[in-house]
Parts: structure tokens; sequence; C-alpha cells
């Protein structure tokens, strides 16, 4: 972002008469081209979901420091600070094609996977052309640009509700052009995960990282390059279903550690990840409601140890002994009371059936 847009007044740059805007002499305004004929759908469907922000000075001023931490990430160019430029971007028409409910079916039965019918919405927008894509980044990036400005201009000792709802709409306004990019790319989406599709990952959690996966890669899709969105998406995409799996296996093969360490019976078909899913998520509950009973030190022992939650490494007795302050055959005691008490409750809650046939 240029200096420029940094400093306490900025220029209307779609404002015929050149006015300058201050922080609390004047209301923030943008161009005619906020209310063009290319926003009309896009205004409309925001409408309902825009937080209008109060008149009370003190949820005024919490409301704009809010604002003043969110981070408002966009891809920038040059045009944006072009006189006029507004105008210009929202000069030609986009027109996208209406959403189709044939194209959410077909994608589902080309899935391989036996889903809900109500998935298919999710796949009903046709895709989208070379031009309306780069005209979708440009809207969505040009709008962040904007509401970007304004939010310089705001300050926590002399909030401006109007400033506040304007920075709200512009916001609103790009994450609608993202959407549209989006539900144009989902069909992506469900090929790429089908692959990585097996009895440990299911097609429900692989597309809900997918699509995580998807929006990034939105924001973070420089249109400016010539190249096609889906080119940049699908490897964005793949990599994050290929880490998703790594990390669901990684987590098996240590819950399967631990509790063989614990002395519970896990057969050689467990070992080789053959759980069943149901099984898996009953296991996996368990052994944290187990956890959630033992002391702070006692869990935090047993995470580290075994490297589950946020722990991504097997720590020595010696590493907790001076993370805790406390001597290394100390730690082995609480490490070895926790563990009793790990067994105890294991026999409690029968584990071992998770493992039966």
């Amino acid at each position: 972002m240029s200096s420029r847009t940094k400093q306490t007044t900025v220029k209307d740059q779609d404002s015929t008469q050149g006015t300058r805007l201050t922080a609390s002499a004047v209301p923030p305004r943008v161009g005619a081209w906020i209310s063009s004929r290319e926003l009309v759908e896009a205004n409309a469907d925001i409408l309902p979901e825009l937080v209008v922000a109060s008149s009370d000075p003190i949820a005024l001023k919490a409301h704009t420091k809010k604002w003043l931490r969110r981070e408002l990430g966009f891809i920038g160019n040059p045009e944006f600070s072009q006189p006029r430029a507004g105008r210009a971007i929202f000069a030609a028409e986009l027109g996208l094609a209406p959403r189709r409910s044939e194209l959410g079916i077909a994608a589902l039965r080309k899935s391989g996977v036996d889903l809900p019918i109500h998935l298919s919405r999710l796949c009903e927008a046709p895709l989208l052309t070379q031009e309306q894509e780069q005209m979708l980044f440009q809207r969505m990036n040009f709008l962040m640009h904007q509401a970007s400005v304004h939010r310089s201009l705001l300050n926590a000792d002399r909030p401006s509700r109007v400033r506040l709802d304007l920075i709200e709409k512009l916001v609103a306004l790009a994450e609608w052009h993202r959407d549209r990019i989006v539900e144009a790319n989902l069909r992506l989406v469900f090929s790429i995960v089908k692959k990585f599709v097996n009895p440990n990952n299911t097609f429900d959690d692989l597309l809900s990282d997918g699509i995580v996966g998807l929006i990034r890669a939105v924001e973070k899709f420089d249109y400016d390059r010539g190249f096609r969105f889906s080119t940049y998406a699908t490897q964005v995409v793949r990599r994050n279903s290929y880490r998703t799996v790594v990390v669901n296996q990684q987590d098996r093969q240590k819950v399967a550690s631990g509790l063989q360490d614990m002395d519970l019976e896990i057969s050689d078909e467990g070992r080789s990840s053959a759980i069943s899913e149901k099984r898996w998520h009953e296991l996996r509950s368990r052994l944290a409601v187990m956890l959630d009973d033992l002391d702070r030190r006692e869990k935090f022992i047993v995470r580290a140890r075994f490297s589950l939650g946020s722990h991504r490494k097997v720590h020595t007795l010696q590493s907790l002994a001076d993370r805790l302050g406390i001597s290394k055959e100390r730690v082995r005691q609480l490490e070895r009371r926790a563990m009793d008490k790990l067994r105890t409750m294991a026999g409690e809650v029968q584990l071992v059936e998770l493992d039966a046939s």
C-alpha cells in the first residue's frame, strides 16, 4: 500500500470535485461506482447481513478498535490508485450465468462417493470464463483496497459511525465477489479430494479442508499475472488434502503408540490403521476425556511424552524437567502416576471393546 493511503486524509479518487476526506470533518465518500448497475445484485445480497455501527460512544469506540486490529488482506495493483479507478473497474458487464441444479447433480455423480443430495447445491454455479474470473478478482481486491484506505482514516478517539458502516459495506462487497469465485471452483475441489478418500479420511472432512484451502487460494491469487486461477488452486487444494491425510495418520499412530504403552490390547489390524472411522473417533474422544481427568502437570507430561495435541515432537524427561522446574526423576514419577490413572480409567470405560470385531 502506498504511503499516500496511510495519511490522515485521502483524495476521493472517483469524485469529479476532487474532495479531500478527513477523519472528522467530512463524511466519507466514494465514487458513484458503489451504486452502479454492476453492484445492484451484490448490494441486495449483502444488505441483510450488514451490521450497522452503534451510536453509543463506548460501543462505537470499541467497534473502531476492532476494525483497526482486523487485517484487510488484498493483492494490490497500481490501477487501484488511478483517478476514477472504480468507475473503470465496474464499467464492463460481468454477466454471470445463473446457477443450474443439473450441474450440482452431475458433480455429485462424478465424485464416485455416496453423498447426501444436498451437497449438490455446492456445485450449481457454472464455470467462469477467463474474462469473468479476472473481473471478479480485480473487483474483489479493489473493494478491499478501498476498505483499507478508509480503515486507515479511523481514529479510536474520534470514531465515525458513517465511516465504519462504509468499511463494513466495502468488505461485504469484496467477500460477495470472493464467494462467486469460490462457488465456481467447488467442482474442482470435489474432483481433487475424492482421490484422497480412504477408510480413515472421509470425503466430508477432506471436502471441508479443501474448501478452506480454496478460499485461502482465492485471497492470495494475483490475477494480474495472466494465469488461470484453477492452475494455482489445484496445487493448493491438493497440497492441503495431502497434508490432512498425513496429519491424521500421524495422530492415529501417536494414539496407538500411547495405548500400547498403557498396556492396552491393540491388535495388529488396529496398528495398521484398519480401525473403523466410528471406532477411531470414539477412541479418540474417550482418550481426550480421560486426559482431562488428570491434573495439569500430568496432562502436560502425557501429551508431551506421546506428542499429542499441540506437541509436534516427543519430549524427553530432561526437557520436561527443565520446563517444569523439577527434577528428571520427579517427572518420571508424575508420568508413572498419570499412566496408572489412565490404565484404571481405561478399564472402567472398557476401551478394549473398541477393537472387538
